[in-house]
C-alpha cells in the first residue's frame, strides 16, 4: 500500500464540526519571543520582489515531476502532491531578486520548480561566499520553517524562476484538515534536512 492509499483512507478532510484549528507554525516566532517586526512573511516578499502568480495545476505538475526523482520526497506519490495544491503558494519570479535573506526571520520554505539559484552566505566584511546552486526539486529555507530559528543564508534568482511556497498558515491548515498528509511531509523535510546537516558535518570534519 503507497502513502496515497493511506492518505486516500485515512486522511480525508475532517467532519464538520470535528475540525481542530493547528496555529504551531504561525505562532512559533512569537513563542520564541521573536519582535513581530523582524518576521519577513512570504506576502511581504513576494510583493518586494515583484513575484507574479503561477497557475497551480502548472506548479503541481512541476512538483510531481520534480519531485518523483527525489531520493526523499518521491515516497510522496502525484496524488498525494495534488492534494498539497491547496496548502502552497505558486509564482514566477524574476532573475537577480533575493528569495530568502540572510539574518532574517521567514515563515515560509520555497520549492524551486524552474530556472536557477544562489545560496550565499555574506561575510560580516561584506563578501558573498558562494555556497550552491540549487537546481529544480531543492528547497530552501526549511530550516526556519521548521524551528523558528534565523536564515543562515542568501538566496537570489539567477535566471527567471518558477518556485512553490509553503508558508507556515499553510503548513498549519494542511495539519488541521489532512494531519496525516501533514505529518508525512514534515517528516519528509526533517530527513532530507538531516542529510544536509550531516553532509557539512562531515565536510567540516574533513578540514580539522
Amino acid at each position: 500500500m503507497g502513502i496515497f492509499d493511506i492518505l486516500k483512507n485515512k486522511d480525508g478532510a475532517d467532519e464538520p464540526g470535528e475540525r481542530q484549528d493547528s496555529v504551531l507554525f504561525s505562532t512559533a516566532f512569537a513563542g520564541l519571543g521573536v519582535d513581530a517586526s523582524l518576521l519577513v512573511p512570504w506576502e511581504a516578499r513576494a510583493a518586494e520582489i515583484d513575484a507574479k502568480r503561477l497557475n497551480p495545476a502548472r506548479g503541481t505538475k512541476l512538483l510531481q515531476s520534480l519531485w518523483a526523482k527525489d531520493r526523499y520526497m518521491q515516497h510522496l506519490e502525484p496524488q498525494a502532491i495534488a492534494q498539497l495544491e491547496q496548502h502552497f503558494d505558486f509564482a514566477s519570479v524574476p532573475a537577480g531578486r533575493d528569495l530568502i535573506r540572510q539574518d532574517e526571520y521567514g515563515n515560509f520554505m520555497i520549492v524551486l520548480l524552474s530556472g536557477s539559484v544562489a545560496v550565499d552566505r555574506v561575510q560580516p566584511w561584506g563578501e558573498r561566499l558562494r555556497l550552491a546552486e540549487i537546481r529544480p526539486g531543492e528547497i530552501l529555507g526549511e530550516m526556519s520553517l521548521l524551528d523558528s530559528g534565523i536564515r543562515f543564508s542568501a538566496c537570489m534568482t539567477t535566471t527567471d524562476c518558477e518556485i512553490a511556497v509553503l508558508t507556515a498558515e499553510g503548513i498549519d491548515q494542511m495539519m488541521a484538515t489532512r494531519p496525516l498528509l501533514a505529518a508525512y511531509l514534515i517528516a519528509l523535510l526533517a530527513r532530507k534536512l538531516s542529510l544536509r546537516l550531516r553532509v557539512v558535518s562531515a565536510r567540516l570534519s574533513e578540514k580539522k
